[in-house]
């Protein structure tokens, strides 16, 4: 898609590739990018970051930088400033917790307080450590503040198989080995992933794959495919 003055933009329901810098307003200190130069500033060890790849409109990002993302020109840097509700929400008191002592050395963990941890597949924070008990906050650190958002769309992305992994990372937190088949005659194409115990973890997120990729997409499993075609293959050896 193209704005008026011809240049390339994305819309609703692109994948794209998403360079970004995200800030908290209160002291200007960053709390997310992909830019490798600002990474290093926070983690002076890191030796590369991954490029992001969303899906526009499917609130793979903030909900306030979701919606601003549609109809931007492509190479373009733009700055947006987001209040808690259209970024991560306000604070919950609900979300900060005692937990004894004993869960946290029994991973040989020594909590302190100030300490960022990763605990129940969250980052948390450290509140207070006192008479056995650790108060641990699991509010996202950003909770309750005013950010702002630098970023830039590198590229919209055509390719299926980026599309596959994008969408894998974002509803299962990891990639699976997959393949791609198309059927041109039928206008289709299925995904066929390598490992049967994946089956029904899969097939719940079916029809959303079907839906972002925008074509007749089926999930089937690979080595049940493999079977038939042996099983089929037996069967004629026999007649």
């Amino acid at each position: 898609m193209t704005n008026s003055e011809g240049k390339e933009t994305a819309k609703k329901k692109d994948f794209i590739e998403l360079e970004f810098l995200g800030k908290n307003l209160l002291n200007n200190e960053i709390f997310d990018t992909n830019v490798l130069e600002e990474a290093k500033k926070i983690n002076p060890d890191i030796k590369d970051v991954r490029p992001l790849v969303i899906c526009i409109g499917q609130e793979m990002v903030v909900k306030g930088l979701d919606e601003f993302l549609d109809g931007k020109e492509i190479g373009k840097k733009y700055n947006l400033k987001l209040t808690p509700d259209k970024a991560f929400g306000k604070r919950d008191p609900k979300l900060i917790r005692l937990i004894p002592m004993k869960v946290f050395l029994e991973q040989k963990i020594y909590p302190q307080p100030g300490m960022t941890l990763a605990l129940d597949n969250s980052l948390v924070k450290v509140v207070s450590v006192s008479g056995g008990r650790v108060m641990v906050d699991f509010n996202n650190p950003v909770a309750g503040k005013d950010i702002e958002y630098e970023f830039t769309i590198k590229k919209i992305i055509s390719d299926d198989k980026e599309k596959v992994k994008a969408l894998q990372n974002f509803l299962f937190g990891q990639t699976f080995e997959f393949d791609l088949e198309e059927d041109k005659d039928k206008k289709t194409k299925k995904i066929l992933f390598k490992e049967v115990k994946l089956a029904p973890i899969l097939n719940v997120f079916k029809d959303k794959f079907k839906e972002l990729l925008d074509v007749d997409l089926e999930i089937l499993e690979k080595k049940k495919e493999e079977k038939k075609e042996k099983v089929e293959e037996k069967s004629d050896k026999i007649q």
